[in-house]
């Protein structure tokens, strides 16, 4: 009977032992899959949600003015990105988004911008920080004018990869808009005009 006994503990332990290296093996791959989580043809789609901010601007006929913007303190902004990876650190991708934000006259400003962003993500275990350039076009309606221009911007981002399929993070950006007016094809340098806009977004991404 002891020897019974003897044995079953000693399968027991032998139960236990595997099921712990097992689940350290499972850890220690997990571990692995992250430090080098990305290879061509990987793929993310996020959606991105949050604010922006009126900066600095600047107007032609008027340049003694780059606080007096006229919009509100906040905006509000989101936005669909799609990146492909070209190695475990270089993305491209695209996206198209929404901004829009409220004057002191009641107006409101809403912009779409659609663009191509490139970038670099540094990885550090379950921890991921892209940083990369957007430029695109970006409509832009505000009250009875309508806008067709080009934007450029540049931000950061922190995400913790909760599993292999899903990260979520915290984007910050600033966007450049440049508005370079034209009347039946005839450029108006006298109105041109450039707004700068920092936002902070919040962001889930699906990895596959």
């Amino acid at each position: 009977m002891q020897k019974i006994r003897a044995l079953a503990v000693l399968l027991a332990l032998c139960h236990f032992s595997l099921q712990a290296a097992l689940a350290q093996e499972a850890d220690d791959d997990w571990g692995l899959y992250m430090v080098d989580v990305y290879s061509l043809g990987d793929q993310t789609f996020s959606i991105n949600a949050g604010v922006i901010f009126p900066t600095v601007f600047s107007y032609r006929d008027d340049a003694d003015r780059p606080y007096n913007h006229g919009f509100r303190q906040v905006g509000g902004a989101g936005s669909l990105a799609y990146t492909v990876f070209l190695g475990p650190n270089l993305y491209v991708g695209a996206e198209i988004g929404i901004r829009f934000i409220g004057t002191v006259a009641e107006t409101m400003l809403i912009a779409v911008p659609i663009g191509l962003r490139a970038g670099w993500q540094f990885t550090y275990r379950r921890f991921e920080f892209p940083v990369g350039l957007v430029f695109g076009l970006a409509p832009q309606n505000h009250g009875d004018e309508r806008h067709l221009g080009l934007f450029l911007g540049g931000g950061g981002a922190a995400f913790f990869r909760f599993s292999p399929s899903w990260s979520f993070g915290l984007n910050a950006d600033w966007t450049w808009f440049p508005q370079r007016p034209r009347v039946d094809g005839k450029r108006l340098p006298e109105q041109d005009a450039d707004g700068n806009f920092a936002g902070v977004t919040l962001s889930a991404r699906y990895h596959f």
